[in-house]
């Protein structure tokens, strides 16, 4: 297996020459600059990663090189095999480097804010509202990404009204993003004493967990703030004082809530975050293209709008209306296990 030339198969991967010229920009940049500014500590942070990545490109050509001129020289087919491990090696980090590539959007290395929504279906589909949370919470898992659950609401009987968590990783927005839409379950009901087939509804938002540099300003007299007794368990504090906050940004309609911090003023705190996020992405766009685009058309959780269906009866199927791709092993999915469905790194 020879990679020597491998780099000039990944030039936005590999192009050295202008990781260097950039990086050489910005170190001119901030040397002539009197002010030490917010701007400034940005390109810095810029900077520092450019460095990173021009010292991942300088080892992996170093590497690819030697691993060559040794495979040239070597003496024995036992070497060989060696060396070419060494070099098959570097090969899957460069491929796992070309496909984080291909996640360019502005907020794809960002971390993620997931609401899941019940939608028509009554118990049915609150109760099916929380199987996806609940699988979207054992993806997470399985990649070690921190969860943080900013909001929820039980169901009447059974499940939630809806839920909303943070999911803490490195391009978690950038995979996750696809996952917007409505996601309709069809399955022999259990909370139907006849055991009928019922179709339940969910929608699913995505939008990314922005950083503070990144966050919009907000007009405080363009927000409605309301608090209110946080329902649920979480101990007589929580039950007994108005800790939880939701708010309402006036100018766009935007609703957002958290009630599961003790204080009124770390949900105020994390329910500005989430409504910060929500308006950049409308100050990116300016019109209603950029909720479609990159936080999702609202859709009624209903029949003719879901993205994706998930069969239990009376055959086994999940199925991705948008890429055709499907798996029998339903229990594996909603366990996590979205290979297939949600892109890997």
């Amino acid at each position: 297996m020879n990679l020597n030339d491998g780099y000039k198969k990944w030039p936005t991967v590999f192009d050295l020459d202008q990781l260097e010229t950039k990086q050489h920009s910005l170190e001119k940049e901030i040397q002539q600059t009197a002010v030490w500014t917010p701007a400034v500590q940005n390109k810095q942070k810029e900077l520092a990663d450019i460095i990173s990545e021009v010292k991942e490109v300088q080892e992996w050509r170093q590497a690819l090189n030697e691993a060559t001129e040794l495979l040239t020289a070597a003496d024995t087919a036992e070497d060989r095999l060696e060396i070419e491990k060494m070099l098959s090696e570097i090969g899957q980090k460069i491929t796992g480097k070309e496909k984080e590539m291909q996640f360019d959007g502005p907020h794809d290395k960002a971390g993620a804010i997931i609401t899941i929504q019940a939608g028509a279906g009554g118990t049915d589909a609150m109760d099916w509202a929380e199987m996806l949370e609940r699988m979207y919470l054992r993806w997470a898992e399985n990649k070690a990404w921190p969860t943080f659950v900013l909001d929820r609401s039980a169901g009447d009987e059974a499940g939630i009204k809806h839920s909303t968590f943070e999911v803490n990783g490195r391009y978690a927005y950038g995979l996750l993003k696809g996952e917007r839409g409505v996601h309709r379950l069809v399955r022999q009901s259990p909370f139907n004493a006849d055991k009928l087939r019922q179709t339940s509804f969910a929608r699913v938002e995505v939008v990314p967990l922005l950083k503070e540099k990144e966050m919009p300003a907000v007009d405080t007299a363009d927000l409605r703030i309301d608090t209110y007794r946080a329902g649920g368990a979480g101990g007589q504090h929580v039950n007994k004082t108005s800790s939880a906050v939701r708010i309402t940004h006036l100018p766009t309609g935007i609703v957002v809530q958290c009630q599961n911090e003790r204080s009124q003023g770390q949900n105020k705190a994390h329910a500005l975050a989430v409504l910060q996020s929500k308006l950049q992405l409308l100050v990116e766009e300016q019109h209603a293209k950029a909720v479609k685009e990159l936080k999702g058309d609202y859709v009624k959780a209903a029949w003719g709008n879901q993205i994706r269906s998930y069969v239990l009866h009376p055959y086994k199927m999940v199925k991705d209306h948008r890429t055709k791709a499907e798996t029998s092993n339903v229990q594996k999915v909603l366990e996590g296990d979205l290979t297939g469905f949600i892109p890997e790194l």
